[in-house]
């Protein structure tokens, strides 16, 4: 079927016709209500929305997990090359419809990464001949040249994320799926991901459909399919989609930072930029101008915070990790952190981070170099003791949750340590409040949200009355209003004299939460300072693989470093925030300030 898309007439290949989903077992939620949707052969379409809101359902339902695998109650038609996915096995579809998971290390198995990607290829009978060109045209494409040999455990993040999706373009389906593929990886691993999408739309002419909650990461995409509660909320092409900024938050999804900082200065929807660099152009020409006093404000308030930092609490000196092929995962890491700092972790993926926070932690022993927790090496400590100093909170919650109730998850550590009964449950109490568990005490972890996982495992640490806090990727596979409170929560935690600690490939919850901020590349600490002043050394985070928030590229082009929308706002000569919107800006003609 030819159908008449936003680029012309093509050839229709994914048709969605009333289909509803309710998983077996559940009463009344439905995952996916009366969704439509048609996507043509060639596009590149994005699907975004607040977790829950039935993305994953969706790509399942493409190619046939649901309702093949997955039971529940199914109604209407998913048309793939006018084949109704109902109707066919899924064994059947691979060829049409191929999906990465979010959770692309569960689909890797393989001795290594070779035989990964011909698992695909021998299972449908590849001749010799083609599967040797599959390995030839496909570890290039995935950039994993030189790996073919690698087990897929060895593999970094990111290198793992694209044998995943080699594995998958090795069968050469009609449609690729991915489901957040740039979830845990640095901003040159995402950009990677993203450029393999182009590739396949420019030199194969694939589909592609991706499930994504970042949006600068695909702000190349044709469409743009907004989900919340199981239902399409808006179906347009990306440059529309992106300037609906409210619609955008109300859904769950954090807006493109440029947008989002001109719609709060009360311009019109269709006057909106979407990139610094067209940003850049409007503010000049707009009656508008920053306000050098707050922006020294500013500044000040950077050098005053250091002051307000105590002892020295976390210590490493020359510390060295060597791997058994004799490759360094960490090289001469010297630095201290002091009482009541916030400090940010951040580089390319297999720099060294991980590596880090696992001396720091205890859990890889210090053979070369020293680690002081308050001045006393852990050499000296057991695990134990050093986990009644330094809490960690995993990557992923569900690696350290394994009780039956809420309850019994944080108060385990406390009887270990032979708490009486009444000190256990006025700690759990405490804890679970902080984090706004309260009332969840008998309620099975395993039943929670996954941004409700992640409170809980801060909640033990909190109830451990760890003063020093680590955070690996706190929030990864949360929407934007699960990050606000995650985040929310851990500078709260801050503000009341803990030490925080995060790794993170989310730069904007690096802008906008931590006082300071430590690049490392190739197990080297290779820049460490206030977070302010390392954003606004965009030249050099460039060779590191980290680009700043667009809104600090935006201001950097206006000659400050600035880390927020609100602090762009504070620093524009134009009033508060409400009386812009009562200024002429709001309303001066499309054609006089267009960019």
């Amino acid at each position: 079927m030819l159908v008449t898309s936003y680029f012309g007439v093509k050839k229709l290949i994914i048709d969605v016709r009333e289909l509803s989903f309710k998983y077996k077992g559940v009463k009344d939620k439905y995952a996916l209500k009366n969704i439509n949707f048609s996507v043509s052969k060639g596009e590149f379409v994005v699907i975004t929305g607040a977790s829950g809101a039935g993305k994953s359902t969706l790509l399942q339902c493409l190619n046939g997990l649901i309702p093949h695998y997955q039971k529940g109650l199914y109604s209407g038609e998913v048309i793939i090359l006018n084949k109704n996915i109902r109707e066919h096995r899924v064994g059947e579809n691979v060829k049409e419809v191929g999906l990465v998971f979010q959770d692309f290390e569960a689909q890797l198995f393989s001795t290594n990464a070779a035989l990964e990607i011909l698992f695909g290829p021998e299972n449908l009978n590849f001749s010799d001949e083609e599967m040797d060109k599959v390995i030839m045209e496909i570890f290039p494409a995935v950039c994993l040249s030189g790996l073919e040999d690698r087990a897929p455990s060895s593999l970094s993040g990111g290198q793992k994320q694209r044998l995943a999706i080699g594995s998958i373009l090795a069968i050469d389906p009609k449609i690729v799926c991915m489901d957040e593929p740039t979830t845990d990886l640095d901003p040159g691993g995402k950009l990677g991901i993203v450029n393999i999408i182009k590739d396949l739309q420019s030199k194969n002419d694939k589909t592609v459909i991706l499930v994504e909650h970042e949006l600068e990461e695909i702000i190349t995409s044709d469409r743009i399919i907004v989900m919340n509660k199981g239902q399409i909320v808006l179906n347009d092409n990306s440059a529309n989609v992106l300037k609906e900024v409210e619609v955008l938050e109300a859904n769950g999804v954090f807006p493109l930072q440029v947008p989002l900082y001109f719609h709060k200065l009360g311009l019109a929807k269709e006057m909106l930029p979407l990139l610094p660099e067209e940003g850049v152009r409007l503010f000049k020409r707009l009656p508008i101008n920053l306000d050098s006093n707050q922006y020294n404000k500013l500044i000040e308030n950077d050098k005053k915070r250091i002051n307000t930092y105590k002892n020295v609490v976390l210590e490493t000196i020359d510390l060295n990790y060597k791997y058994p092929d004799g490759s360094y995962a960490l090289q001469g890491i010297d630095i201290q952190i002091r009482e009541n700092e916030f400090v940010a972790i951040v580089g390319h993926n297999g720099s060294g981070k991980t590596t880090l926070i696992k001396h720091l932690t205890g859990l890889i022993d210090t053979n070369h170099g020293n680690i002081l927790i308050r001045g006393k090496s852990v050499k000296e400590l057991t695990v134990f003791e050093i986990g009644q100093k330094i809490g960690l909170v995993f990557q992923n919650p569900d690696h350290q949750i394994f009780s039956e109730t809420v309850y019994e998850e944080v108060a385990f550590s406390l009887k270990l340590r032979g708490l009486s009964e009444n000190a256990i449950n006025e700690r759990v109490k405490e804890a679970l409040k902080v984090v706004n568990l309260s009332g969840y005490e008998d309620e099975d972890p395993f039943f929670l949200t996954k941004g409700e996982r992640q409170r809980l495992a801060i909640a033990s640490v909190i109830a451990a009355e760890s003063k020093i806090i680590i955070l690996d990727e706190p929030t990864t596979g949360l929407d934007y209003h699960e990050q606000r409170q995650v985040m929310d929560l851990i500078k709260k935690l801050n503000k009341s004299g803990h030490t925080i600690i995060i790794i993170t490939h989310v730069m904007w919850v690096v802008a906008e939460y931590a006082h300071r901020t430590l690049v490392m590349k190739d197990g080297e600490v290779a820049l460490d300072g206030i977070t302010r002043e390392i954003l606004g050394k965009e030249n050099l985070l460039k060779e590191l693989s980290i680009r700043p928030p667009h809104i600090t590229e935006f201001s950097k082009l206006l000659g400050i470093t600035l880390l927020s929308v609100d602090e762009m706002l504070d620093c524009t000569n134009y009033g508060g925030v409400h009386s812009r919107k009562e200024e002429k800006c709001a309303t001066l003609p499309e054609s006089q300030y267009s960019f």
